[in-house]
């Protein structure tokens, strides 16, 4: 049996549409992360946008800045982590999980 190649297309095209809506739905979702007991956090947006960077004044310690960089560098790593969960459960409801190769 032959695909019928203006479904496929519809398909292909609701698809498009589709997913460039959850890309814009993402921009408005927040992940928040945090590190060293909450005194660093990062929000990001669901399209791995950093949004904002909070730092506690108590973990802003001149002797030991390199805490701090591991701090900030271990929230945003989570964040990030977050985020790339959220997009990509969000996609895989479009895709029914197909796990189309490009897509997030």
């Amino acid at each position: 049996m032959k695909p019928n190649m203006g479904n496929l297309l519809k398909q292909a095209q609701k698809m498009q549409a589709e997913m460039a809506r959850v890309q814009e739905e993402l921009a408005n979702e927040r992940v928040e992360a945090s590190a060293g007991g909450g005194m660093v956090k990062v929000v990001m947006t669901g399209d791995m946008r950093v949004e904002r960077v909070v730092l506690d004044p108590a973990a802003v310690d001149p002797d030991d800045v390199g805490m701090l960089e591991d701090m900030v560098s271990a929230a945003f790593n989570e964040a990030l982590r977050q985020a790339q969960e959220l997009a990509n459960s969000r996609m895989a409801q479009v895709t029914g999980g197909a796990g189309i190769p490009g897509l997030m």
